[in-house]
């Protein structure tokens, strides 16, 4: 019976690694602890990266048999879903019995293309380390990220602090790695809530939230203001609007669940609690249907920064003093 896939340890120097996933920075630390490991073993290792639908089965072969002169190697495949059924079989084969002193690392991104290539490797004993995308809704795992950024670069978070920091970055993986790791350098060691505001100072007030927060809170001078500040300071268009739809659809969401502790709802929600704490304080200026309107309204404008409208700025613009009308009529509703 074939050896089954093995979860060994990421910096570990595996003969053959199975990366699967598309979030970007997962998918590079994988492949880079992978070469990292190798040159522990031997600093001059040779590092080959080929995409899968450039090469043949023949120079696959090659490029992973033994070296005439015991020169150690790492074949690096990426988008791994094209490869070809020749190519697979190689690639299958070649786990089954991989050569000492090659590293082969496959990177594939998931999903039903070139999935029997996915499954064959791992029947064949792959290590395998996953680099899927969080999804919006997975806030757990997101906190989680960060925490480990935290305790990796020798420190530790609040749990006030890491709610800010999330909501004042967002769900980039990228920009919370590299905020949690000048926050720590920046305070010491300890990040709590204060370090984090400090340090989100200037920049929380360029990112979309503070756009989004005074629209639903119904401040139209204050979220157009935000807003011309933002695209000046060069916030992407989507990242605005991104976060009109979320503070929109939290409020939403907290709306429907009713009253009761903001510690529950975050759980049942699973939403931070300081999350859910502000928008049960802005829920209270949203009636059923004017948050029906919003909802439509943060849609559109997602569509429209995404190609649909000709001036995205002005879709940006116009979408953000509806949202605060709609807040200020709720209120008076």
């Amino acid at each position: 019976m074939p050896p089954r896939a093995r979860s060994r340890p990421a910096d570990e120097l595996a003969p053959v690694r199975l990366v699967v996933g598309d979030e970007g920075l997962l998918v590079e630390r994988a492949v880079s602890t992978a070469i990292v490991a190798a040159r522990r073993q031997d600093p001059d290792v040779e590092v080959r990266t080929l995409r899968a639908n450039e090469i043949t089965a023949g120079v696959l072969a090659e490029l992973v048999s033994p070296s005439l002169f015991a020169e150690s190697r790492v074949v690096v495949l990426e988008a791994a879903q094209d490869a070809n059924a020749e190519v697979t079989t190689v690639l299958v084969e070649y786990a089954k019995a991989p050569t000492d002193g090659v590293a082969l690392v496959v990177v594939h991104p998931g999903g039903a293309k070139g999935k029997a290539l996915v499954d064959g490797l791992k029947k064949a004993g792959a290590a395998v380390s996953e680099a899927a995308k969080f999804k919006p809704w997975e806030n757990d795992r997101r906190a989680d990220f960060v925490r480990n950024e935290v305790r990796q670069s020798g420190g530790g978070i609040t749990g006030e602090a890491l709610s800010l920091l999330m909501e004042a970055v967002g769900a980039d993986l990228r920009e919370l790695a590299a905020a949690a790791s000048q926050l720590v350098s920046d305070s010491g060691g300890q990040v709590d809530a204060e370090s984090v505001r400090r340090f989100h100072r200037g920049r929380a007030d360029v990112t979309g939230f503070a756009v989004a927060e005074k629209a639903v809170s119904g401040d139209r001078a204050g979220a157009l203001e935000a807003l011309r500040y933002a695209l000046d300071t060069g916030v992407p268009h989507v990242l605005v609007a991104d976060a009109l739809a979320d503070a929109v659809r939290t409020i939403a969401r907290v709306s429907a669940a009713g009253r009761g502790d903001p510690g529950a709802l975050a759980s049942r929600l699973r939403m931070p609690p300081f999350k859910v704490k502000k928008a049960m304080g802005q829920a209270r200026g949203w009636d059923a249907p004017g948050l029906t309107r919003a909802m439509a309204l943060v849609a559109d404008v997602n569509a429209d920064v995404k190609g649909v409208a000709a001036d995205a700025s002005y879709a940006l613009e116009r979408a953000t003093s509806e949202l605060a009308e709609l807040a200020g009529q709720s209120r008076r509703r």
